[in-house]
């Protein structure tokens, strides 16, 4: 069958991304230059971004969609890319986990996030979760030799693989309902059937899923060892791009398929996001290993932007977006500080840091201080932004619940602060000169600062992108 051209205007991005990825692995038969590579995937990041905004519109028969929505999404995996790559030039090289698929890898996986960003139908959804899935369960285990690796990848492949299994049944079960995976004809069938057992149990199936994508309690369990076992640079991409793209999907299917039961499942998120937000800051407190600090608090963040989806409102919707997106800058930038230093993966090593390091000090400050939404920073617009839009819906006391478990936020992340500049050095702490690691760290600073001080920088679009 042959494909018109203008068909395939909506899908360049994912092309231009599939090709550069496919080429990068015959580019390294021949190269050892690893990090021309990395630059390679920079450029083509960049290419990607200038040719999003004009790649709307349908193709493949109305299965794959790029509109508002779609592209803000795909904005933040560009952004996670990108980032990503300066983080890894020199990290990767330096842990001998410099392989050429690498960079492959993060591309793929990226193409998986945007199909999944753009699904119309729940066919194409899944091609494009097996696509990000199987690309981050490599990444997790790159590093082949470290027993910790593996055995992060192992877990995450084996918990990885039963949560698709668990969104088949789901999709399966809603298939033999509605006799549709197009997401808009199941809502139109949704509108006028009634609400059976069966179709509980497919949304119940479907929430689990993509409760696991976003790392959301109960579904939580493989994250904290991922995010240690893996590279710290996989781990920040793990940390953003993932649980994004499982949020884009969220809004899309519960939204629209599912948006004349939203009584039904807003109950059971509820519930998800409450639990989530206790156990990502409850057991966050007791880590002793900044990554899996971050692990957990990467977990609570699930839990604050459930909220937006439990809203139900536009308003809500907008604003979960632009809590992400704040969250990628501030939680790569976090991740960024742990590479930057040569043995940071334990809190106790920040000790004296702000007198040995004073400008790393202060960066990890401001990621710190974001994070627990403190003003002001991104964070703390992020927070706020959000926290407004779930009481515009009727959800103070969701709210209020939200912020207690804020304030419990601020022991953990202040404790790595503490360390850095109340606490005598207990050995001599080094740091690793890349240029690149350097620039994404000013980026990711900048960012946190500018949306902290000129909020209309994000907020101003992001209630555009729902239609």
């Amino acid at each position: 069958m042959n494909i018109p051209l203008p068909y395939l205007t909506p899908v360049v991005p994912e092309l231009i991304l599939s090709l550069v990825a496919s080429g990068l692995l015959l580019v390294e038969l021949f190269t050892r230059r690893k990090a021309l590579m990395g630059y390679v995937s920079l450029a083509t990041a960049g290419l990607t971004l200038y040719v999003l905004p004009m790649s709307q519109g349908e193709t493949f028969g109305g299965m794959f969609i790029s509109d508002n929505y779609s592209t803000y999404f795909k904005l933040i995996f560009l952004i996670n890319v990108i980032l990503i790559v300066l983080v890894s030039l020199k990290y990767m090289a330096k842990t001998d986990t410099d392989y050429g698929e690498y960079y492959s890898l993060v591309l793929f996986s990226t193409v998986g996030m945007m199909l999944m960003a753009s699904a119309k139908n729940l066919i194409v959804l899944y091609l494009g979760l097996e696509l990000m899935a199987l690309s981050t369960y490599i990444l997790t285990g790159i590093n082949r030799h470290d027993v910790k690796s593996n055995e992060a990848a192992l877990k995450y492949f084996l918990l990885g693989a039963f949560s698709s299994a668990l969104l088949l049944f789901g999709m399966s079960l809603l298939y033999g309902i509605t006799a549709s995976t197009d997401i808009y004809q199941i809502a139109s069938f949704l509108k006028v059937g009634e609400v059976t057992p069966v179709l509980l149990v497919s949304i119940i199936f479907v929430i689990v899923a993509f409760a696991f994508k976003i790392a959301a309690a109960p579904f939580h369990m493989w994250a904290p060892d991922v995010y240690e076992g893996a590279p710290t640079a996989v781990a920040a991409f793990l940390s953003v791009g993932p649980k994004a793209a499982g949020f884009a999907v969220i809004g899309r299917v519960f939204y629209i398929a599912f948006g004349s039961v939203q009584t039904d499942w807003t109950a059971v998120f509820i519930g998800i996001s409450i639990l989530t937000m206790a156990v990502g800051n409850i057991l966050a407190i007791v880590q002793v290993n900044i990554k899996r600090m971050l692990a957990y608090s990467s977990i609570a963040h699930a839990g604050y932007a459930l909220l937006g989806v439990i809203a139900g409102t536009s308003e809500g919707l907008s604003a979960m977006m632009v809590y992400l997106l704040i969250y990628a800058f501030m939680n790569i930038g976090a991740f960024a500080i742990v590479i930057l230093l040569d043995n940071g993966e334990e809190i106790s090593q920040y000790a004296g840091l702000a007198k040995s390091h004073p400008v790393a000090a202060a960066m990890m400050l401001v990621f710190m201080f974001s994070l627990t939404g403190i003003p002001p920073t991104a964070g703390f617009i992020g927070k706020f932004n959000l926290f407004v839009a779930v009481v515009h819906a009727g959800y103070t006391w969701l709210v209020i619940i939200a912020v207690l478990f804020s304030v419990i936020s601020a022991f953990y992340y202040l404790r790595v602060i503490m360390n850095m500049y109340m606490r005598p050095a207990t050995h001599e702490a080094s740091i690793t000169s890349s240029p690149s690691l350097w620039l994404a760290l000013i980026v990711t600073v900048v960012a946190v600062l500018a949306i902290g001080i000129l909020p209309s920088i994000v907020l101003t679009g992001s209630s555009l992108c729902w239609q």
